[in-house]
């Protein structure tokens, strides 16, 4: 049995039999989550003109309005993703939750389906992009790949299609159709490019596409995945360790593992920000920093290291996402950081605290199944150090409910009212036993 077989079949028995009720609650708490994010990214001026790339049609826009179900797919996906404040997956670093929630959405609206079929083909969305990336640890990312977008593609592809119904050999081929258009590089790094934002959207609206096309008779590879040329040695340089992950789907469900950010930036700055919020406790701040060193694990250097001049002072403010000594400073400087942090212009006083960060790799550190963090900060009374052994918002430091609910109150609500905000909440928190979806629906798109 190929993968696709094997991807296809548990979608099919996830939409039919449904999940165990630990990942319905966290699937719902995943998805207030993803939605309030999206919510918040459209208000930001940046992001605002987008849905003038999008075609007319029927299906709910987080910017406002309606478009055509692949591009609202799309475009929703680059608003979720597009703050750097979405969920992770940490040990196969799968941003789940920016391609699950606006495929969901659309197919769900697309097809008439109830609020139950859209939480499950969110959940199986989750469930196979996580397999993916596990099947390689660090593999796409070494080649220059977002395993999310790439493997978001196939999982979006096997949701959908149980979604509005394909028969066992069409839902086959709408996914190999859906990995041979999978893309999503990380070239955005070399000049800050907002690209990424929408790599997972268009791993979302492939596998609409692809759904589409296999409706319409078109035959895609069933060893999409393993195969020579395939996904997994294409993307990520090998296919060994595919079979042992899929072989546990439906039976180990890895999405109530996937982390909540705390952050609106690169998940692996986290636990910096974390360390210097220890040291500021202790009386370091802007003023008395005469220099910073942070141990960074060596895999995730490329993203928040390197170059590391670029990494002090970003080319903007949405290029200091990805600055590890950018985001440390503006905690220093302002003594937070959110939304507002990198929706200017990056600031001269917190480059200048900046510059004086270095970082050397980190010896011990565990990654990807951890995100870890040491900094040793130099002031005038003396050395002080911080070590974080794991992010907070991961399973084994996890959030409390009321965290998760006050960030999307907090998100939401540049938007809409507090009426508003109170109403979307209960209604997403109870999807999965919304027969019909389009009271949500008009909330969302208003």
């Amino acid at each position: 049995m190929t993968g696709a077989q094997r991807i296809a079949e548990f979608a099919a028995r996830t939409l039919k039999e449904g999940v165990p009720s630990q990942v319905l609650d966290a699937a719902h708490l995943h998805f207030l989550d993803a939605l309030g994010i999206g919510i918040a990214s459209s208000t930001v001026a940046d992001n605002a003109g987008w849905a003038a790339a999008a075609s007319a049609g029927s299906a709910s826009l987080l910017l406002g309005g309606t478009a055509e179900p692949g591009a609202a797919a799309m475009i929703n996906g680059a608003l979720i993703h597009a703050l750097e404040y979405d969920d992770t997956h940490i040990a196969s670093v799968v941003h789940g939750s920016a391609v699950a929630a606006p495929l969901a959405l659309a197919v769900a609206e697309m097809s008439g389906a109830s609020g139950r079929d859209l939480i499950l083909a969110y959940i199986v969305t989750w469930e196979v992009a996580i397999r993916i990336g596990l099947a390689a640890p660090g593999g796409f990312q070494a080649r220059g790949f977002q395993v999310t977008s790439v493997g978001g593609a196939i999982a979006a592809a096997a949701a959908a299609g149980q979604v509005v119904g394909l028969n066992p050999e069409r839902a086959i081929s709408a996914i190999g159709i859906a990995g041979g258009q999978a893309s999503g590089t990380l070239a955005f790094l070399a000049n800050g490019a907002m690209s990424k934002a929408l790599n997972p959207g268009w791993a979302a609206r492939t596998g609409i596409e692809a759904v589409r096309l296999a409706q319409a008779g078109m035959t895609g590879p069933s060893s999409i995945l393993e195969s020579t040329f395939g996904i997994m040695n294409t993307f990520a340089g090998c296919s060994e360790g595919l079979e042992a992950q899929l072989a546990t789907l439906g039976e180990e469900w890895l999405l109530p593992q996937a982390a909540f950010k705390l952050y609106p930036c690169c998940h692996y700055i986290h636990p910096f920000l974390e360390a210097v919020v220890q040291v500021m406790a202790r009386g370091v701040n802007a003023s008395n920093v005469i220099s910073l060193t942070a141990f960074v694990p060596q895999p995730a250097a490329p993203l928040i290291c390197e170059p590391w001049s670029r990494r002090q002072a970003p080319v903007s403010g949405y290029d200091g996402k990805w600055g590890l000594a950018y985001c440390m400073a503006l905690l220093l400087v302002d003594g937070h950081v959110d939304i507002a942090s990198f929706e200017s212009a990056p600031r001269a006083i917190v480059v200048a605290v900046a510059r004086k960060m270095v970082w050397e790799p980190m010896q011990e550190h565990g990654f990807p199944d951890r995100f870890a963090a040491q900094i040793n900060v130099e002031t005038p009374l003396g050395q002080m150090s911080a070590l974080i052994n794991q992010v907070h918002g991961a399973p084994d430091r996890p959030l409390m409910i009321e965290d998760i609910c006050t960030k999307f109150a907090a998100n939401a609500g540049r938007k809409f009212s507090p009426e508003r905000v109170r109403s979307l909440e209960g209604m997403i928190l109870g999807i999965h036993d919304m027969g019909e979806i389009g009271e949500l629906t008009a909330l969302l798109r208003f």
